[in-house]
């Protein structure tokens, strides 16, 4: 697999990237749990995602990016910012992303990996 070539996990890092500054866009600052986790979990998708696209075949980063999704997902009921509609929303929209790219980079991992050690892949 080659390094940064992979477009889920570009898209990845960009999603991490509107995550971060969704507060400002969407004017929710003022709001300290759902601006403090778009901030900090922003930066986390994207520095694992920067982890992912540079080590292309690291299936705990792809897990990591995944369980972080699932936290963005989760985190407007455990944080309490429902209420919040395009905090909520945007959460709800990236957390899925962000899951559904990683599980998917996963399934390419060991699809290229069976490839490449010339195990033949059983369909």
């Amino acid at each position: 697999m080659q390094k940064w070539h992979r477009w889920h996990d570009w898209v990845n890092l960009i999603a991490g990237a509107w995550l971060f500054f969704t507060p400002w866009i969407f004017g929710y600052t003022d709001t300290s749990a759902a601006a403090w986790n778009a901030w900090l979990l922003g930066v986390a998708v994207m520095v694992i995602s920067l982890w992912t696209l540079s080590a292309p075949e690291s299936r705990p980063a792809e897990w990591l990016n995944a369980i972080a999704g699932a936290w963005v997902f989760l985190a407007p009921w455990i944080l309490a910012f429902t209420g919040v509609a395009a905090a909520a929303w945007n959460a709800w929209i990236v957390g899925v992303v962000v899951i559904v790219l990683a599980l998917w980079a996963l399934s390419t991992i060991s699809s290229e990996s069976r490839i490449s050690h010339g195990t033949p892949q059983h369909t």
